[in-house]
């Protein structure tokens, strides 16, 4: 049941077109599920395309705006399967993979991501990134901070700073700053009422305007850190005008340093429209009327019963002025400090025992080792000195110092591939040997003493150390799976 007040108003927004998109909240087989590969993960060194699905066996089609999604058929249980545990496609709604592909994110950009839970939007920001550049993922709630920084780990990302701050607290610190930052922004979540119930129980008309004031403090605070020339996509999954050609129409009021970027549409896009916010629609924002900006058509407006996902609504924002180049010479806040000397003795005796000399390269030409606690980590050369913040996870976690010895974390694994390692161990994907392994069992076999990096179906998935002519398990504990 869908709220009066909720389609009252879309009655007036949609006029002919609402018995259409009402019929598709009754319509189950106008809903939708999809998945996007990560990039990041390669099999045998090479990128893997849709090859994992030859033994997943998917039901994939692709997601027109976005070239690495796939909706997959109902009879799919992508979550079920090792691969998915190995990082190598990410979960995600299809409509909830355009703001990201319009923020056109190059290898080599700093990026932030200012309301990043799950990761979704995150993961896919680092795989267009592959390694180069820096990414801040934040998060506001603690809880869910925790779960972006799991979802982090388990797609292999080495270059994400997570954090879990107030907007007001990053922008102090990163002052025009970023090429391209994202606001998937805390909305009313109608454009979710076909997925859950939880959505429309909680929904209200107040709530739509609270949201709107909300969003309209984030938005300035990530205006500030935004550099010259840069590039913001503010996105809702809500159809609520006041939260989007409304908080659009406001923020440019607000900020005339900003325009608005004209951007393709794909099959089933419409642009937002001025009518949503004037007349009987009109809207306030913090107490204020607003008044219906120009270009609101460039806005995309994603409606379910037009293309195959849920709601959802982005805006692509140029801020004017030329590149700040002389923003590269610094590092907010200072660096982290590296790690350097005899304290590293026990991770390079890993490191030359058990990964490739290439690798070993790779990873101290792309950052910076530094301590954190007891833990190891490979910072973005980039990375700002992570005091005064309230961090998850400061970069690649490489593993723990033992006293005197070095043991290897999982972050470290989910990014490796497999010519990284000097030592692997594969467990096929359609076999019972890896559901035993996800599930923390130890196994015999053949093997030389050390670390091996265990492979599902090529792709890595987590550590094992051989000794005694078992293969002792190191898959988290709090990560197993009973299949």
């Amino acid at each position: 049941m869908l709220p009066e007040a909720f389609t009252n108003r879309m009655k007036k927004m949609l006029g002919n077109e609402y018995e259409e998109f009402e019929k598709c909240f009754e319509d189950d087989k106008s809903r939708f599920q999809s998945l996007r590969i990560n990039t990041l993960k390669k099999q045998n060194n090479a990128d893997h395309g849709t090859s994992f699905n030859d033994k997943a066996g998917f039901d994939l089609k692709p997601v027109a705006w976005c070239e690495n999604g796939y909706y997959y058929g109902a009879e799919d249980a992508p979550g079920k399967h090792p691969l998915h545990e190995a990082g190598v496609y990410y979960i995600q709604e299809a409509s909830a993979m355009a703001p990201v592909t319009y923020l056109d994110v190059k290898p080599g950009d700093d990026v932030l991501d200012l309301c990043a839970s799950p990761g979704g939007k995150s993961t896919q920001i680092a795989s267009y990134l592959q390694g180069e550049g820096y990414l801040v993922a934040n998060e506001i709630n603690p809880q869910r901070a925790k779960i972006l920084s799991l979802n982090i780990e388990r797609l292999g990302i080495k270059n994400a700073l997570v954090t879990n701050e107030d907007s007001g607290k990053l922008a102090k610190v990163f002052n025009e700053y970023f090429d391209k930052i994202l606001v998937d922004a805390p909305c009313s979540g109608e454009g979710m009422f076909r997925k859950t119930d939880v959505a429309v129980s909680e929904w209200s008309i107040e709530n739509t305007y609270m949201c709107a004031d909300r969003q309209a403090e984030i938005l300035d605070n990530a205006a500030s850190m935004l550099a010259p020339g840069g590039r913001l996509v503010y996105s809702t999954c809500t159809f609520a005008p006041v939260e989007n050609e409304g908080t659009v129409s406001a923020f440019l009021s607000r900020h005339p340093e900003f325009d608005l970027i004209d951007v393709e549409k794909k099959d089933g896009m419409t642009g937002g429209a001025r009518r949503f916010i004037e007349g009987e629609l009109s809207v306030e924002i913090n107490g204020e009327k607003v008044e219906p900006c120009e270009g609101l058509d460039r806005c995309i407006r994603l409606w379910p019963h037009k293309l195959q996902g849920e709601g959802h609504f982005l805006a692509v924002f140029g801020k004017k002025g030329d590149e700040n180049l002389n923003r590269y010479s610094f590092v907010p806040g200072g660096g982290v400090k590296e790690a350097k000397g005899k304290n590293l003795a026990p991770w390079e005796e890993f490191a030359k025992d058990t990964l490739t000399k290439e690798c070993i390269e790779s990873l101290t030409k792309s950052g910076t080792l530094f301590m954190f606690g007891e833990q190891l980590y490979l910072a973005p050369k980039e990375m700002a000195s992570t005091n005064g913040l309230k961090v998850l996870r400061p970069g690649l976690h490489l593993g723990s110092m033992k006293k005197d010895r070095f043991e290897p974390s999982h972050a470290l694994a989910l990014y490796l591939n497999s010519d990284m390692a000097l030592r692997t161990y594969d467990l096929p994907s359609d076999g019972n040997d890896v559901k035993a392994y996800l599930n923390g069992q130890t196994f015999r076999c053949d093997g030389e003493k050390g670390w091996y990096l265990i492979t599902c179906d090529g792709y890595s998935i987590g550590w094992a150390k051989y000794a005694g002519g078992a293969m002792k398990n190191h898959y988290p504990k709090g990560l197993r799976i009973n299949y």
